[in-house]
């Protein structure tokens, strides 16, 4: 099986929904009419993405705002307070019906420049709404709802006016028989240690008599545990994750497509302010449904195979999200998230970000290789995308070299600059870079040949630039393997 691409070319000097430049992006695209997972893996480890069947890559060095490739690494995530305070959000409103009044989460996207938005887009600029990952070369995605590195909080009620503070009486300064005031946070901390130290003597008590000894310390939950937390039987409401195949042969595809599509149609109108016309059944199929990546099993790979996904959050019974993820030989990479508007104050883009983590490490458990989770692209000089950062620990590509470098060594080089090289070591280059031009595999009339071959028969103007630029850009490996559409 092989995958089979046709170049687009570059696309410059279009509007930028990050910074609201009106000429600032620049990428280089191709469409893809058929992509194995392994081809694609490689494709997204040297900074491509992909929007439908358009694949794209920012020229990093040249677009207004760089965007890079950002991996969790998911065994050893932790998830953090603002994480933790999601999930019990999304339990107490599954358990006693208390919608919050507030989102305080930040929402995921899957960033593709050319597409449309995880969540709601206003990334830099207050009135720009900019795709995430690309629908088609013509058509950008906002990425989903830029927001920003730490979560916004829910502003606190501001004390009435009652008016003009009294003035201090004179005196002589602080009572010197009166002990100094202490901080609320040392306060706090001796209380804790009086109740350790409480509970270490009534330990040792315990252990000296015939009674019991105490039980050791809990440990810290996981983030199945937390995801998993049992609820009442009272419950008011059910959530259920389900993963289905993106396939129009798929029976559970086809039954639940018409109230996928209208959900989809529902957020973009609402969230993204769409007309109607632009989210329609059609522009549904070519953005989220048609997928360039071929059904693919394995002996060592998950139970469900891997290839193009949605992952479909039922309410009581009724659609209201889905994921739209694609499961690679190394990670699950997330691509898109729409909602049902009523239900943006749970916070889902931070909610489905966090199920996606658990389902990594679950596949993880069937394909031992399987362990990362791609969140899209980081964009540091867009400060309401550097949200994703917070899903630790993370590594952001190299745009130089394709190494992956712990984001906290990249972070610094980009409070610097907006272009940054990672890679520290110097005498490091790209080990995939294009050695032989000659080798690139082509499809020219039905026939498979090397890029050599084809030359010779070409009649007309070379178009050698053209496909030197493809192949610099997908690798020595990936040009060897692809076959490039000439007609």
């Amino acid at each position: 099986m092989y995958s089979i691409v046709e170049i687009k070319g570059v696309k410059s000097k279009y509007r930028c929904g990050y910074c609201g430049c009106g000429m600032g992006k620049v990428s280089f695209g191709m469409w893809a009419h058929a992509m194995t997972v392994q081809d694609y893996q490689d494709l997204v480890d040297r900074g491509w993405r992909r929007s439908g069947k358009y694949v794209y890559k920012p020229i990093m060095d040249e677009t207004c705002c760089p965007q890079y490739t950002i991996r969790c690494h998911a065994l050893n995530f932790q998830p953090s307070k603002t994480h933790k305070k999601n999930l019990k959000k999304m339990s107490k409103f599954l358990s006693k019906g208390e919608m919050p009044t507030e989102c305080d989460g930040e929402p995921m996207d899957s960033v593709c420049e050319e597409g449309r938005p995880r969540e709601t887009p206003k990334a830099c600029s207050s009135d720009v709404q900019e795709p995430v990952d690309a629908v088609a070369p013509e058509k950008e995605a906002a990425p989903q709802p830029a927001q920003p590195d730490t979560p916004q909080q829910a502003p606190k009620p501001e004390a009435p006016i009652t008016g003009p503070p009294a003035m201090p009486k004179p005196g002589v300064g602080a009572d010197p028989s009166r002990p100094p005031c202490r901080k609320a946070k040392d306060l706090r901390k001796e209380r804790r240690q009086q109740k350790e130290q409480q509970r270490q003597q009534e330990g040792g008590a315990s252990s000296a008599g015939s009674a019991p000894a105490c039980a050791p310390p809990t440990q810290s939950r996981t983030l199945e545990d937390l995801i998993a937390e049992s609820l009442p039987e009272d419950a008011k409401h059910r959530l259920e994750v389900k993963l289905v195949p993106v396939s129009f042969e798929d029976p559970q595809f086809m039954a639940t497509f018409d109230q996928s599509a209208a959900l989809y149609a529902r957020y973009q109108t609402a969230v993204h302010g769409d007309a109607p016309s632009e989210c329609g059944e059609s522009e549904f199929r070519r953005f989220l449904c048609d997928s360039p990546l071929e059904e693919e099993t394995a002996p060592d790979g998950p139970e469900a195979g891997y290839g193009s996904f949605h992952q479909q959050y039922w309410l009581d019974g009724r659609i209201v999200a889905v994921g739209v993820i694609d499961v690679l030989p190394t990670c699950v990479s997330s691509v898109y998230l729409y909602y049902h508007p009523d239900c943006a104050a749970l916070s889902l883009g931070t909610y489905s970000a966090l199920r996606e983590i658990a389902f990594t490490r679950q596949l993880q458990g069937q394909s031992p290789k399987l362990c990362y989770y791609y969140l899209g692209f980081y964009i540091h000089s867009c400060p309401k995308m550097r949200y994703k950062g917070q899903y630790r620990p993370s590594d952001l590509l190299c745009p130089e070299t394709y190494a992956w470098v712990p984001i906290e060594q990249c972070v610094p080089r980009l409070e610097s600059a907006a272009y940054a090289r990672f890679n520290q070591d110097i005498d490091a280059v790209d080990e995939r870079f294009l050695k032989d031009l000659d080798r690139v595999l082509v499809l020219h009339r039905r026939a498979v040949m090397p890029y050599a071959a084809y030359a010779r028969k070409r009649r007309g103007p070379s178009d050698e630039r053209e496909v030197e630029q493809y192949a610099r850009l997908v690798g020595q490996a990936c040009a060897e393997r692809m076959l490039l559409y000439r007609a």
